[in-house]
C-alpha cells in the first residue's frame, strides 16, 4: 500500500482535513510533517465541528496512528490544550506519536515572534505570533531545543542558558522588554515530561517499518504551497517546506517511497496574511465568498481574502509537488453567481505571462486575465455523483481540469463529512 502525500495547492484553508477524512479508514498513519500550530483544521463529523492546529486531522479517526514527525515545531502547551479537548469528546488520543527530534516551541520564541511583527511596521508578514519562525531559526542556528532534550535537564539546561544568553540582549536592549529567566524556562518543560515521555520515539523508524509492513501511510501538509518557505510567496511564507518534498525531509522517509500527492484545491482562492494576491476581489463578490464560504481563519480567526481561482497557481502546485490528484473543494460556495470568473494568466506591464512569474516583483504587479464561465443556482449539498450536479458545475469543474495540470479526482459540495463527489480513487 503506498505513501501519500496531501498539500495545499494555494495559500493554505483549502479543506485538507475534509480530503484526509475522505480516505477514512484505510489510513494506517497519518503524518503531520511541517509546521506549528499556525495551521488550521476545520473537520465536521456528523454535527461535530473539530477545530485541529497542531494534531494531525487523522487523529479523528478511528483506528489511524496519528504522527507529529521532526518538520514540526511543537508548542507542548497548545499540544495538551488540544489532546484533552478532543479527549473531552470522547475521541481516542492515546496513539498519538511525537518524533524525538521534533523541535519544541518555547515562551521566549512567542515573545519574539510578536514583538519583531509589531517591529517591522508597515513591511509586516502577517505572522499568526505563535512563535514558529524564530523556533525554525533556532533549528537553522543550531540552538534549538528539541522533544529528547527535554528529557536530560543539564542538556536542556545548557539549550536554554546558551539561547537565553544572545536573546535576552535583543529583548531588552532592542525591544524594551523583561529579560528571561532560565529557570522560567526550564521548570516550564520539564512539567511536561512524564506526560510526554509515552508520545516521544524514533518515528522515522516507526514509519519506515510501517510501510515495510504494506500499510498506508498519509503525510499531511500544514499551510500550502504558495506558503513554501522555498517555492512560496517570499517573503509572505511560513518558515517549513509545506511541499511534497517537505514530506521528505520533515518525516524521514525516502522520496521513492512516495507513491502519490494529492492536492487540496479551492473552486476560487483565498490567503491569510500579507503578501501578492493576483485574483484579489475588493467588491460585492469578495464579500460574497467570504460570507458563503466561511472564510475566517480556524486558528487566527481572520478574515480571509479571497478571489477568483487562479489557473496558473494549480498549474504551478502541480509542477512543484508531482500531483497525481486534485481535490476540488467548496463547489457549492459558487452557488448563485451568473456568471464566474477564472484566471488563466497574467498581465504585467502589458506583457503576458501564463505561468506564475519568478520575479516577486512582476507577480506583485500581476493583473489577471480572466475568462467567464457559466454558473448556476442549484443547491449543489445533495450530490455523489458528478451527473448529480448540474451541466455547468460539471462543465466549470472539467474546465478546471483542463487548465490545471492534474485530473480532479474529487468534489467538496458542502461543509458535512459526506458531501464528497469522488470521480478517482485517490489510493489505487
Amino acid at each position: 500500500m503506498p505513501a501519500v502525500v496531501l498539500v495545499g495547492a494555494q495559500w493554505g484553508d483549502e479543506g485538507k482535513g475534509k480530503a484526509t477524512d475522505l480516505l477514512g479508514s484505510r489510513l494506517d498513519y497519518v503524518v503531520k510533517f511541517n509546521g506549528g500550530n499556525n495551521a488550521g483544521h476545520t473537520v465536521v463529523v456528523g454535527d461535530e465541528k473539530y477545530a485541529l492546529h497542531l494534531l494531525p486531522s487523522g487523529i479523528l479517526t478511528p483506528g489511524v496512528t496519528p504522527v507529529i514527525a521532526n518538520g514540526v515545531v511543537v508548542d507542548i502547551e497548545v499540544l495538551f490544550e488540544e489532546l484533552e479537548g478532543l479527549a473531552s469528546r470522547g475521541v481516542d488520543v492515546s496513539k498519538l506519536r511525537i518524533s524525538a527530534n521534533a523541535h519544541v516551541i518555547t515562551q521566549y520564541h512567542r515573545t519574539l515572534d510578536k514583538v519583531t511583527e509589531r517591529f517591522l511596521g508597515k513591511r509586516q508578514i502577517g505572522t499568526t505570533g505563535r512563535g514558529i519562525g524564530p523556533s525554525y531559526a533556532d533549528k537553522i542556528n543550531r540552538v534549538g531545543i528539541r522533544m529528547q532534550d527535554l528529557f536530560d535537564e543539564n542538556i536542556l539546561r545548557q539549550k536554554v542558558e546558551g539561547a537565553l544568553d544572545q536573546k535576552n540582549h535583543l529583548l531588552v536592549k532592542v525591544y524594551n522588554r523583561r529579560a528571561i529567566a532560565v529557570d522560567e524556562i526550564v521548570d516550564e518543560l520539564l512539567g511536561y515530561v512524564d506526560r510526554l515521555r509515552p508520545m516521544v520515539t524514533d518515528t522515522a523508524l516507526e514509519l519506515h517499518q510501517a510501510l515495510g509492513r504494506g500499510e498506508t501511510v498519509l503525510f499531511e501538509g500544514g499551510q500550502a504551497t504558495m506558503l513554501d518557505v522555498d517555492h512560496g510567496t517570499y517573503p509572505f511564507v511560513t518558515s517549513s517546506n509545506a511541499t511534497s518534498g517537505g514530506a521528505v525531509t520533515g518525516s524521514g522517509i525516502a522520496p521513492n517511497q512516495i507513491d502519490r500527492v494529492i492536492a487540496v484545491i479551492k473552486a476560487y482562492t483565498t490567503r491569510v496574511g500579507a503578501g501578492p494576491f493576483p485574483t484579489e476581489l475588493f467588491d460585492e463578490w469578495g464579500d460574497f465568498l467570504t460570507e458563503n464560504g466561511h472564510e475566517f481563519g480556524t486558528t487566527t480567526g481572520r478574515r480571509r481574502r479571497t478571489g477568483w481561482y487562479d489557473a496558473p497557481i494549480a498549474r504551478y502546485a502541480a509542477r512543484i509537488n508531482g500531483v497525481t490528484d486534485f481535490v476540488l473543494t467548496k463547489l457549492d460556495v459558487l452557488t448563485g453567481i451568473e456568471r464566474i470568473p477564472v484566471c488563466v494568466a497574467y498581465d504585467v506591464d502589458g506583457e503576458r505571462f501564463d505561468e506564475v512569474p519568478v520575479s516577486q516583483s512582476d507577480f506583485h504587479h500581476a493583473k489577471p486575465i480572466y475568462e467567464e464561465f457559466p454558473g448556476w443556482t442549484e443547491d449543489l449539498s445533495g450530490a455523489r455523483e458528478l451527473s448529480d450536479l448540474p451541466a455547468n458545475a460539471q462543465a466549470y469543474v472539467r474546465e478546471l481540469e483542463a487548465m490545471s495540470g492534474s485530473r480532479i479526482s474529487a468534489i467538496g459540495v458542502g461543509p458535512e463529512r459526506d458531501a464528497i463527489v469522488q470521480l478517482h480513487d485517490l489510493l489505487d
